[in-house]
């Protein structure tokens, strides 16, 4: 399954000029924050996402992706709800492909 991009809106606050952007694989799930001269990545694996959480406002969602690793979870707001719907269902079907595989990988 191919990877999926998700960008926050420029019209939100902290967006304007470096809009926040999510990516989706099967692998893992990565936030990219960009500044005027940093960088801040932060990925968290599949098989380690506690919880997706979704907050919808009139136009707008803020998502916020807990690990059970237990550093600090992933934050982006500024997000169309479709899209924010859209993560969380690539990130549920990832998750189940994977605890799949691993099910299979133990059966003699």
């Amino acid at each position: 399954m191919p990877t999926e991009i998700f960008h926050a809106s420029r019209w939100t606050r902290g967006n304007h000029l470096f809009p926040t952007i999510i990516e989706v694989s099967e692998k893992a799930v990565t936030l990219r924050k960009r500044s005027w001269f940093t960088r801040d990545e932060i990925s968290v694996s599949i098989s380690k996402v506690a919880s997706v959480h979704i907050t919808t406002g009139l136009v707008w969602s803020t998502i916020l992706i807990e690990s059970s690793g237990g550093a600090d979870p992933l934050t982006s707001h500024g997000h169309k709800k479709a899209d924010a719907k859209r993560i969380k269902e690539l990130i549920e079907s990832h998750q189940a492909d994977y605890a799949k595989r691993d099910d299979e990988a133990l059966r003699p």
